[in-house]
């Protein structure tokens, strides 16, 4: 069985970049008989700073995900942050995700849950794997039909972030769908001052190290000039080097 593959920028920056990065994913799954789900934020609630780029917002970010499904026929993901955003978001995108910093959200898990879409929930920084059998009960106690938990590394001192790989077969006893998000793992939270800084040297041992370990799926962000990205700059991986690292994945 192929892995569910995840990919697209960290936040909505422009309906041309949205255009440019859908058009490769969209080759990659001719080429390698992929299906490549299509991920972007409307909204980066979190950032570091108050200046900091957040996104269209929902109305207009929809909006340009419902133009990326019509003219590329990609299936989407997107994240809540609220649980007045569930339903709206359900009528457009496939897969609702949870941010990790919202895992325990006991309305938000509801609300997703709720409208029948496959429900995301990444692992907080501050959680073991076998902590997100509680956040996966809420949802499958409100309705949810399919559950994936995805993990994106603990928080290690200050400004840091490790993985313990030992998560992924942990979180397997708990939910069939694994995945492991391998470029918000190299980040280094903070390590920016006013924003977020990583390594993108490390996402493909990210994302081999979680193949060993069982995972069933992987997240990459990506963007053609990562370092001109408006979020999660030094963590997305280069567009034109996915098709080779996903090749390695299969």
């Amino acid at each position: 069985m192929q892995p569910i593959l995840i990919a697209g920028p960290c936040v909505i920056e422009s309906a041309e970049l949205l255009d440019t990065v859908a058009q490769e994913l969209v080759r990659i799954n001719q080429t390698l008989g992929t299906d490549i789900i299509f991920k972007a934020s409307f909204d980066k609630a979190n950032r570091t700073s108050i200046s900091s780029f957040r996104g269209p917002g929902i109305e207009r970010g929809l909006q340009m995900l419902a133009d990326v499904k019509a003219k590329h026929g990609l299936r989407l993901l997107t994240d809540i942050h609220e649980a007045w955003q569930a339903a709206p978001v359900a009528e457009v995108c496939d897969v609702l995700q949870i941010p990790a910093f919202l895992c325990r959200q006991t309305d938000l898990l509801v609300a997703a849950a709720k409208t029948g879409r496959t429900v995301n929930i990444k692992k907080a920084q501050f959680l073991s794997g076998q902590d997100m059998r509680y956040p996966v009960e809420k949802a499958r106690d409100a309705g949810a039909r399919e559950v994936w938990l995805t993990e994106r590394g603990n928080s290690f001192g200050y400004n840091n972030l490790v993985v313990d790989f030992r998560n992924i077969p942990d979180m397997l006893d708990i939910v069939p769908t694994v995945i492991m998000d391998c470029t918000h793992s190299v980040q280094r939270p903070g390590g920016g001052g006013d924003k977020t800084s990583g390594d993108r040297r490390f996402v493909p041992a990210m994302a081999l190290a979680a193949k060993a370990f069982g995972a069933t799926g992987f997240f990459f962000e990506v963007h053609p000039t990562p370092d001109l990205g408006l979020s999660d700059a030094a963590n997305m991986l280069e567009l034109s080097k996915l098709e080779a690292l996903v090749a390695q994945l299969l």
